[in-house]
């Protein structure tokens, strides 16, 4: 490829902006979200309750939502639109959401009747009393589910068309459903206040598909709903689908082991879990998969044309991107993550030592976050090939090794040895996909890439020792004892100390990306 070729597929920085900005604006929201439940409700049974009940639901939204139909369905509907068959991607379009539309209106029915008994699959270790809340909360949140997997329609199609912002941005109503639901429910005087959180959220599941769906419409055309499962498109939807369902289903499982484990644990370690995955989770969504969602449709052309040198090149650029913004992420969670918590959470029910077994935990997960961001990438390399099944193998090895570390550390370390666990899972994913990546289309990584990473990583080294002369001169006192002004203060210069000693070092050093995305030429390996 020239290195002309190598800019156009560089230099087009809007897809991924468009992502990034729909998720920051979605975890914006969310940290609200998030402020208001850990002001009522702390570390409480209540808190563990809803977190739990949210993720028997997020499990069939995940399994059956964005993640598996984009790797399923982008693919198959973009190859039509690539080739001027407008038709038959209409048609398409329909198939599919006829398929949808009956498989969430089945699940939902399902999880409500069986409600009880995923609950106590789902925490085992718990008391009576709080099986019977987080059941009722699960029967109120299940139906949110079929609302997901609709909702997911919808992305595919926009990102298909190269809309990303709406389908990124929609989770911004279901948080600001939940806070409002919360906040007049208290007012109100309603009890218990965390069933009107349920409610409120199920109602936010219903929005964020309602408010994508003129959209999604408008760029499909006029659809027709089918079922048809015997044209070739469908088929091939389907035969993608089921091994992505069962790559993504892995994945649930590794998630719901830290609830199951969690839960032989005192109560308030599933509320801990939550919370620090909260902050764990937005570098992970605003650079890692924006960029891979960003670039499943084009990694979907380029395999499509067999053309593995773009391939490679993308998935090389995704990559750097990604490992600019996440690894200093994941530093300053590990350096300053106890400022971050007091500041966001530490009010109300909860406590100071909340903030330091959440600071704790949130560290632990952070060694593993240039993995975690970096999986959907690499994976979506395999799907662009059509390759669902391998990632799936891989994805199981992660999962052994997460359960084997994470059940050997709880005991000692509590929440963050399952922490500690999930981070090395996915780092043992990460790599395997890398290393069958790499026989697949080529060595994906050059001499250029190494010292591209060292020099990020002096980078974030100057940042780190910046941050800490910052939060050593300003604060004798530990962030849980501070007072609120006081950890606005602090957090506030140090993280902005810490950005502008980054960002000045990745200047200096020629790692800053150039608008936005880059791609370096695979001949020149630098």
């Amino acid at each position: 490829m020239t290195s002309e070729g190598a800019d156009r597929i560089g230099r087009r920085p809007r897809p991924a902006l468009a992502v990034g900005a729909g998720i920051f604006l979605s975890r914006l929201a969310g940290f609200g979200r998030d402020v208001a439940i850990a002001a009522f409700f702390g570390t409480t049974v209540a808190a563990d309750a809803y977190a739990a009940a949210l993720r028997i639901p997020n499990i069939i939204r995940n399994l059956l939502g964005e993640g598996t139909l984009s790797a399923s369905f982008i693919p198959v509907y973009s190859g039509l639109l690539g080739r001027g068959a407008g038709s038959d991607a209409r048609r398409l379009a329909g198939s599919i959401l006829g398929l949808l539309l009956f498989l969430a209106a089945g699940l939902s029915g399902i999880g409500i009747l069986l409600a009880p008994w995923l609950t106590r699959l789902l925490v085992p270790g718990w008391p009576a009393e709080s099986v019977v809340l987080t059941t009722w909360l699960v029967r109120i949140l299940f139906p949110m589910a079929g609302f997901m997997i609709l909702a997911a329609w919808c992305l595919g199609v926009l990102n298909s068309h190269r809309r990303f912002f709406l389908s990124f941005a929609a989770p911004v109503v279901w948080n600001l459903s939940q806070i409002i639901g919360l906040l007049v429910a208290w007012k109100a005087g309603w009890e218990p206040l965390v069933v009107a959180l349920a409610w409120s959220t199920l109602i936010g599941g219903a929005l964020q598909f309602l408010v994508q769906l003129p959209a999604a419409r408008r760029l499909s055309g006029r659809i027709k709903l089918s079922f048809d499962t015997a044209w070739e498109p469908v088929r091939r939807v389907i035969r993608n689908f089921g091994p992505v369902v069962v790559g993504q289903g892995v994945a649930q499982i590794a998630s719901l082991v830290d609830v199951f484990l969690a839960s032989f644990l005192v109560h308030g370690a599933v509320a801990a879990l939550y919370y620090s995955q909260r902050l764990y989770f937005l570098p992970l969504s605003l650079f890692g998969i924006a960029v891979a969602a960003s670039s499943l449709p084009e990694l979907s052309r380029d395999a499509d044309a067999a053309a593995f040198g773009a391939l490679r090149l993308r998935i090389r650029s995704g990559f750097r991107n990604i490992a600019f913004t996440v690894l200093p992420s994941a530093v300053a969670f590990i350096l300053f993550g106890d400022w971050i918590v007091a500041l966001l959470f530490q009010r109300g029910d909860f406590l100071a030592e909340d903030t330091a077994i959440i600071h704790g935990t949130l560290a632990a997960y952070a060694v593993g976050l240039l993995a975690a961001s970096s999986v959907k990438l690499f994976a979506s390399g395999f799907h662009a090939m059509l390759d669902t099944k391998t990632p799936v193998r891989y994805a199981v090895v992660g999962l052994v090794v997460q359960v084997a570390i994470a059940a050997s550390l709880m005991r000692s370390l509590y929440a963050p040895g399952l922490a500690i666990g999930a981070a090395l899972g996915s780092t043992c994913y990460l790599l395997l996909l890398w290393n069958g990546l790499s026989r697949r289309i080529g060595d994906l990584f050059t001499s250029g890439d190494i010292l591209y990473m060292m020099k990020v990583a002096a980078g974030v080294a100057a940042a780190a020792a910046a941050g800490l002369a910052v939060v050593n001169w300003l604060a004798p006192e530990p962030a849980s004892a501070a007072a609120l002004l006081t950890r606005l203060w602090v957090t506030g210069a140090t993280l902005a100390a810490f950005g502008l000693v980054y960002l000045g070092a990745a200047r200096l050093l020629d790692t800053l990306p150039a608008g936005g995305l880059r791609v370096w030429s695979d001949e020149s390996g630098s």
